[in-house]
């Protein structure tokens, strides 16, 4: 919490409202930011989203939609855990410890490989769209999952859903084994 805490008051990012950060940042990013928006940098060399998703989670919705620029500079701070800030007058370490969960659909249409509906894609737009994401930053996100959409009903099920208190006592005797 001190850790994370500190970036955040670097930045002036602190209210009386909230004067220490309590609970693992999640940084819900649009896709026009700007690499410099992502690592930080400015006049007073403040610090990043990487920075400000220290210890906690880093999303991006639609991946392929952020710049190919602003997708590159996420491959150091993903490998060393912190980011390095150079500019003319200085140059400042922040740390960048986060998880990156991404999303992107198989191609423009979200239609590619679907069991249930029809891709209006061409090959080349399917291979524009995932080239847009470079082997060696794919090569750094540890789990990747095709996810196919799935009916209504086909969710819902049929089973009755856990109750809170039943998840709960699942929850509690998962960290007594780990404890």
């Amino acid at each position: 919490q001190i850790e994370t805490t500190k970036i955040y008051s670097y930045a002036g990012k602190l209210t009386k409202q909230m004067p220490i950060i309590s609970e693992r940042p999640f940084r819900h990013l649009s896709s026009n930011i700007t690499s410099s928006s992502l690592v930080g940098g400015g006049n007073a060399v403040i610090p990043g989203e990487v920075s400000f998703a220290h210890n906690g989670v880093l999303f991006l919705d639609e991946m392929p939609e952020y710049s190919r620029r602003a997708l590159e500079t996420l491959r150091q701070p993903i490998e060393d855990r912190r980011v390095t800030v150079a500019r003319v007058q200085r140059s400042v370490e922040y740390p960048a410890n986060f998880m990156l969960i991404a999303s992107m659909n198989p191609c423009p249409c979200g239609n590619y490989g679907s069991r249930t509906q029809v891709c209006k894609c061409t090959p080349s737009q399917i291979h524009n769209y995932v080239s847009k994401l470079s082997g060696p930053l794919l090569d750094r996100i540890d789990l990747q999952i095709e996810v196919d959409s799935i009916q209504y009903d086909e969710f819902r099920g049929k089973e009755k859903p856990e109750t809170s208190a039943e998840v709960k006592a699942r929850i509690n005797r998962a960290r007594a084994v780990q404890a």
